[in-house]
């Protein structure tokens, strides 16, 4: 029995061989922001260079200040300048011992009601965010509307009233009425962001609780208050500036000298019958900022986050 046996045809010794790999370039990607088109790297530095004359324009008044501060009384308002010929230091050593008391007596008088305040802010307007955020009560959506509208009214509408209530009770002169109406939640701003900020964080972590056997205040304590940092921080840093801050509230209820705060002690500097020392003025003003800018600077980090994760929900 025969079998044929097919030839096949012969491999071609350029196809037998190893293909050589393609080598197929892709273009270069662009590298972030620095890629840029022409037009889009022009729109950007006409962009930066407006952004900096604008915060230039805005920082002059506290650069003229911190630099008036340096200068001798008569020279202050004589040169609107930047550019100094000679250091005053004197105005920091005047302007510190210039009033009754140094000029620290008021600063502590200021820690003393900025304390109070914060933690009277803390305390109630975390407790009444909870309540509207977690709890089901008559006329909830009354109460909440009608702590709204209290965000638009002016602090000068009320003050007439407190004035006689606070003198009535003989607290004029104290700090008391500078921080118990905070521990009553009068606020609403930072109730609003609380209750915000409370409405994101899961309801199935209260029901965990509540399945251990937690009621509300354990709820409150351990399971929201842990999560509200954010916004508690918000709330420290925004009441800390608003207090320090605060001239109107010290003005009306401070009369005595011993009492002063911060805002009310460098309206003194001010005389209208005799010459101002405009550079203790300055230097003092310098001083006085000092602490909201620090508490700023290292709380911007928190700040951001708080207004980031509440509101814009």
């Amino acid at each position: 029995m025969t079998t044929k046996l097919e030839t096949l045809p012969a491999r071609d010794k350029k196809s037998s061989g190893a293909r050589k790999p393609t080598n197929h370039r892709k273009p270069r990607e662009s590298r972030g922001t620095l890629a840029f088109s022409r037009a889009q790297r022009t729109k950007g530095l006409i962009k930066h260079a407006i952004l900096i004359l604008a915060g230039a324009l805005m920082i002059y008044p506290l650069l003229w200040m911190v630099v008036s501060s340096l200068r001798p009384n008569e020279l202050i308002f004589r040169d609107p300048g930047l550019w100094l010929n000679s250091l005053e230091m004197s105005n920091y050593t005047s302007g510190w011992s210039a009033l009754t008391h140094p000029f620290g007596h008021y600063m502590i008088n200021s820690a003393i009601v900025v304390i109070g305040s914060i933690l009277g802010n803390l305390i109630s307007c975390s407790m009444a965010a909870y309540a509207f955020a977690r709890l089901q009560f008559t006329a909830k959506k009354l109460f909440f509307g009608i702590m709204l509208l209290t965000i638009m009214l002016p602090f000068h509408v009320v003050i007439v009233p407190q004035y006689i209530l606070f003198s009535q009770i003989g607290w004029v002169n104290t700090f008391w009425p500078l921080i118990v109406p905070k521990l009553l939640a009068t606020d609403a701003f930072f109730v609003f962001l609380m209750v915000q900020f409370i409405r994101g964080i899961p309801k199935e972590l209260d029901e965990a609780a509540r399945i251990d056997g937690a009621g509300h205040p354990r709820i409150f304590l351990r399971v929201i208050l842990p999560l509200m940092v954010p916004a508690l921080a918000t709330t420290t840093i925004f009441t800390f500036i608003w207090t320090w801050n605060d001239f109107f509230g010290a003005l009306i209820y401070l009369t005595d000298p011993d009492m002063f705060t911060v805002p009310v002690a460098l309206r003194a500097f001010v005389d209208s019958q005799s010459a101002t020392s405009w550079g203790s003025l300055f230097a003092m003003s310098i001083v006085s900022l000092l602490p909201v800018f620090l508490v700023f600077l290292f709380g911007q980090r928190f700040l951001i986050k708080g207004i980031a994760t509440t509101g814009i929900k």
